[in-house]
């Protein structure tokens, strides 16, 4: 392993906001191999947890590339391991995507257009309706929090055998998200929203339709208001919303998966995340201050902020508390605890071979983010959940330095 510490405000220059996030490079050869012992910053038991950490979320994650980033105030660090991994590599959030569109929709709220007490059937009529799901009850808040017990669209029998018996053959499908909705409509909703007693149930279907509401309130097609209330304030320069344009902007990892014939199959190009629950590029760098000026209150109102971070259980969602056993769902935010007390914000994102992994502590002062992106094989998510969430908290729970 070297490492390389470097201590420079090159990060502010280059126009990203909050506090400068120094680099330090950690490269696992398989040999512990340190210029610097230590200058990983991890919770000050120095660099070799953090090679641990590092390798630990390659080998749950199997054939796997993986970057991470940590911004600490005035220390940072970036590690990678695995090929062809570069530094400033873009991905596709994926559903880390939902917490930029909660911002959306809550700067609506904000600013009076949108109520989260509205149905969605007030905002989008007839479109969630048949089979027993009924608009009229479904709110708003229960779309951002997972409440609303509609059917994910992407578990539809017909959607998974299209996209893994021929992925080639849909890879540029650009489907709008009201034929996605339409999928869902075809099933019966898995419970009917109880504000009193909430349900919860992860569904991607719930973000497709708030970002229809965010873009009927504003008359701004959703990708635009990411742009001008989230990227251009904080001067992300590698984050995008490329919408249908299956091609990643900038120096980035090569994706890969199994074909069911044992292949290997190139996904890096794809244009099927282009929608409000996944359509979001970025970096680790950028997300780190993202996250930062979300917590701190430099997207949102005190008031929404408050919202954003109410949590509900997640009872009886079985699946997802199999990869996160512990923690709450706000809005568009998880909440997750930390080994040395408190907690830390974050979502996750699981797409075409990049898995994206972010955390933040609540005054913004730690943050990290970590991308992994496949080389063959799907990780196992219950594994590598586990190991990035050790990774997550050694890095949020690091003592500062004076």
């Amino acid at each position: 392993m070297r490492v390389h510490v470097r201590r420079t405000g090159r990060w502010a220059r280059a126009g990203r906001t909050g506090a400068v996030a120094l680099a330090v490079a950690v490269m696992a050869t398989g040999v512990a191999e340190a210029r610097q012992a230590g200058a990983a910053g991890s919770g000050g038991r120095g660099s070799a947890v953090l090679d641990k950490d590092v390798r630990a979320v390659r080998a749950a994650g199997g054939d796997v590339a993986v970057l991470a980033e940590v911004s600490a105030g005035r220390e940072g660090a970036r590690a990678r391991t695995g090929p062809q991994v570069p530094w400033d590599a873009q991905f596709r959030a994926a559903s880390t995507t939902k917490t930029f569109t909660a911002v959306v929709v809550l700067r609506l709220v904000a600013d009076g257009k949108v109520s989260l007490d509205d149905t969605v059937e007030k905002w989008l009529p007839g479109v969630v309706s048949g089979n027993g799901n009924d608009g009229s009850k479904i709110t708003v808040r229960d779309l951002l929090q997972q409440t609303s017990g509609l059917f994910d669209y992407v578990n539809d029998p017909d959607v998974v055998r299209a996209v893994t018996e021929d992925f080639d053959g849909h890879r540029y499908d650009t489907t709008p998200p009201e034929q996605w909705v339409a999928v869902a409509m075809r099933h019966q909703p898995l419970f009917t929203p109880d504000r009193n007693h909430p349900r919860w149930a992860y569904s991607n279907t719930n973000y497709l339709l708030a970002g229809m509401i965010a873009e009927k309130a504003a008359g701004v097609p959703w990708r635009e208001q990411v742009e001008s209330r989230i990227i251009a304030p904080l001067g992300l320069r590698h984050t995008s919303v490329p919408g249908a344009n299956p091609f990643l902007p900038g120096p980035h990892a090569q994706a890969f998966l199994r074909t069911p014939d044992g292949g290997r199959l190139d996904v890096t190009e794809h244009s099927l995340q282009h929608t409000a629950d996944s359509g979001v590029v970025s970096t680790t760098a950028d997300l780190n201050t993202f996250f930062r000026a979300l917590v701190t209150g430099g997207l949102l109102p005190k008031a929404q902020l408050a919202e954003m971070r109410r949590t509900v259980d997640r009872t009886g969602a079985t699946d997802d508390l199999a990869q996160w056993p512990e923690g709450g769902y706000g809005l568009g935010l998880r909440w997750t605890p930390l080994s040395c007390g408190g907690g830390y914000w974050h979502h996750e994102g699981d797409g075409w071979g990049s898995y994206t992994r972010t955390g933040v502590t609540p005054d913004g002062r730690r943050a990290v983010a970590v991308s992994v992106t496949s080389q063959g094989d799907r990780p196992d998510p219950v594994a590598l959940n586990k190991a990035t969430r050790t990774l997550v908290d050694h890095a949020l729970c690091a003592p500062a330095k004076s």
